[in-house]
């Protein structure tokens, strides 16, 4: 096989990257997931709620329990935002090609900026209990 025929095979196969529609998913996705981290993180809603000390995993929140050890919220939020992010990226690959051009690029790295703050001061409890 020649240099020339193994480009032009791989050049000729379809590829997920190029294709519009996931351009779309991954755009939409990254500009939605930081900002749905956060209203998920305050709101409070995690998928589920792990008992790291005990290994019990339970669905939806659930506050603390006596000899339970603390529990672990981040990973129910983690999931949360994932499926939220990827039905919102699944809903604007269902819009015309047109309407999707028009985002901005320059949102993908800018609204992640901006909830920054928001993380920062969301997690100030764990920096003042580890100052004591």
């Amino acid at each position: 096989m020649t240099a020339t025929t193994a480009t032009s095979r791989n050049a000729s196969a379809p590829s997920l990257a190029a294709s519009p529609k996931f351009g779309t998913f991954a755009i939409t996705f990254s500009l939605f997931g930081p900002a749905v981290y956060c209203v998920i993180q305050f709101l409070n809603w995690p998928l589920f709620t792990y008992w790291p000390a005990t290994g019990r995993l339970v669905w939806g929140y659930e506050g603390g329990l006596s000899g339970q050890g603390p529990n672990m919220l981040w990973y129910g939020w983690t999931v949360t935002t994932i499926l939220i992010a990827a039905g919102l990226g699944l809903l604007a690959m269902m819009l015309p090609e047109r309407v999707t051009r028009k985002i901005p690029l320059a949102l993908i790295w800018i609204l992640p900026i901006l909830t920054i703050p928001y993380i920062v001061y969301s997690l100030m409890p764990w920096w003042v209990l580890a100052a004591k």
